[in-house]
Order: C-alpha cells, then sequence, then structure tokens
C-alpha cells in the first residue's frame, strides 16, 4: 500500500526527527545530523553550511514503506543534485516550481547529495564580463517565473568527484575548505555545457513518455526473462540513458528497481495463493539462485519465501 503525504506532513516528520536526534562526537560546528523519521525509513541528512547563502546536504536513506509526496507550487532556490544508486543528476533552477508528486519505492535506496543555493551567488563564484549572472546562466535565475529543470549527463568525473564528497577525509575547517572547493568543481561541471553554448535534457517528449511506459510494459510481460537495459531501449526506440532518466522521472525507481518489486509482488502471490513450491516460484519470477530470491524477498516483506509460503504474515502487514 502506498502512503501519502503532503509536504507539511513530511517537513514536520524531519522537524521532530530533528528535535530527537543526538549529534554524533564526529559532527563539526558547521555541520547539522538528522536521522531519517522512522515513519519514513532509516538512513540519515547530514547538513553542512559552506557558506551564508550554499548549503550541502548528504543524504543516505530508505524507505520503509511506498511514499509518494505532495509538492505544492511554490518558490524554489537553486539545486544541484547527485544521486549514485539511481545514477540520476539534476538542476533544479531558481525559480518558481510547479506542483508534482515523487514518489518513494519500499527497500529503496536514497545516496547523494544536494547543493542549496541563492541564484545570485552565481554572480560570485561564475561571473559574466559585467560581474553579474553570465547570460548563458541566467535561465537558471527566473524568479517569480517557471523554473528551469536540467538533467545533466552523469560523467564519470561528476561520480567520482560525489564520492569524493560522501568521503571526505578532512576534519575541522579543512573539511570545510575541501568541500568548499569540491562543490564548486561539481557546480562547473553540472553547468559547463550551459556556458559553452551546449544544451542540456529538455522536458521528456509525450511521445517519450509513451515509449517509457512501453518499457514498463515490456518488463511486467517477462518477469522471468527481462531484457537487458540497453535491449530494453533498443526494443521501444530510446537510448539507454533516456531510459533511466525517464523511469526516474515517471515512476520515481531505476529499471532495476521496478523489475525486482515486480517479481516480488508476482512471487508474493504465488506463494500465497498456489500449491507451487518456493524454488518453482523462483524460477517462475526470474530468479535461477535460490539464495538471492529468497535475499530479495525477505529485504521487501521481512519474511523468507518458505514463512510465506506458510502463512506467515508480513511485518508490514500485508
Amino acid at each position: 500500500m502506498t502512503s501519502a503525504l503532503t509536504i507539511h506532513e513530511e517537513v514536520e516528520l524531519w522537524d521532530e526527527s530533528a528535535q530527537n536526534t543526538l549529534q554524533p562526537k564526529f559532527i563539526e560546528p558547521f555541520e547539522f545530523y538528522v536521522q531519517t523519521p522512522h515513519y519514513l525509513g532509516s538512513g540519515y541528512q547530514k547538513h553542512i553550511k559552506l557558506h551564508p547563502e550554499l548549503e550541502l546536504s548528504i543524504v543516505d536513506c530508505e524507505f520503509r514503506d511506498d511514499f509518494v509526496i505532495k509538492y505544492p507550487t511554490a518558490s524554489h532556490p537553486l539545486q544541484f543534485g547527485v544521486f549514485l544508486p539511481e545514477e540520476g543528476t539534476f538542476i533544479s533552477g531558481g525559480g518558481i516550481q510547479r506542483e508534482n508528486k515523487v514518489r518513494y519505492f519500499q527497500s529503496l535506496r536514497v545516496l547523494g547529495i544536494d547543493i542549496n543555493m541563492s541564484p545570485e551567488l552565481l554572480a560570485t563564484f561564475f561571473p559574466g564580463e559585467d560581474g553579474e549572472i553570465p547570460p548563458e546562466l541566467k535561465l537558471l535565475a527566473k524568479g517569480d517565473d517557471w523554473q528551469t529543470l536540467v538533467h545533466p549527463e552523469m560523467t564519470p568525473t561528476v561520480r567520482f568527484l560525489t564520492q569524493q564528497i560522501l568521503n571526505c577525509p578532512y576534519q575541522g575547517i579543512t573539511k570545510r575548505i575541501y568541500l568548499q572547493a569540491k562543490v564548486l568543481e561539481l557546480i562547473a561541471l553540472q553547468i559547463s555545457p550551459l556556458l559553452a553554448g551546449g544544451d542540456f535534457y529538455q522536458p521528456l517528449k509525450s511521445d517519450t513518455i509513451a515509449r517509457i511506459h512501453h518499457a514498463k510494459q515490456i518488463i511486467l510481460c517477462r518477469l522471468e526473462n527481462p531484457p537487458s537495459l540497453i535491449e530494453l531501449a533498443g526494443m521501444v526506440g530510446v537510448s539507454d540513458r533516456t531510459l533511466r532518466r525517464g523511469f526516474r522521472e515517471l515512476f520515481g525507481t531505476t529499471v532495476h528497481s521496478y523489475l525486482t518489486e515486480k517479481r516480488m509482488e508476482k512471487a508474493e502471490q504465488f506463494l500465497r495463493f498456489s500449491n507451487m513450491t518456493v524454488a518453482e516460484v523462483a524460477n517462475l519470477v526470474g530468479y535461477t539462485h535460490l539464495g538471492h530470491f529468497a535475499a530479495a524477498f525477505k529485504k521487501k516483506y521481512g519474511m523468507t519465501p518458505r514463512e510465506c509460503l506458510l502463512g506467515k504474515k508480513s511485518v508490514s502487514g500485508l
């Protein structure tokens, strides 16, 4: 069952968790650590003040259930994000964010970084000839207009820089200086195509959205023998990069996570309502290794396939 939250409910959950979180001994004076609200899942967020108008957030969270969080139309800061498990990157420009919904799936791990800054800070770090925001970057500072949302490419350098930020080896003021340098380097990489006159991803076209939905249907029909990511992209006529991005935008998950989710759902139904053995069910949903099947099933439902076969209810109440 999917739970729906408003932005106000989400904020209240994080605020309550912040009040109850004890700051670890290793936390610096310019950092603030918050455990993920138990209602949402496990993990943490760490907010690091690098500049009065520049904050780095490190996120490592795994969700307990399926959640849809509803965000209303509202003013939004300039935000740069990189998330490693989903291979996702984005720039959410300063301006007015449209009403939207973000979906998170049970056991989905979100690991990555958010960089929030005021759009005016672009003129400080990346000034144009007149000292103002360069014309090429003004689309990231829309003010009272609709924000620009773009998706830079996930390059090996971007991935490596993100790992360096996540695994900073320093403490104290050296840590702050190191993170400032790495964050600015990452932002420079993200905006370099714009400064060079290039283009980012544009919003998904209706034809592309239809192809992504077709890909989802192919997965559902071939749970026991799914095509590879590249094969699936070729079958629906998009690049594998567009397929990965489309799944994340439309369904809030990766292709692999979606496949696993649907395999487990089908497996649970067979275990509860058929006369098949665990091995037969595992084979039917595409697993040749019983250990891998059992691990994925227990992660999803909190019990082993055999326990499900014998009629035990999952910890989630299913």
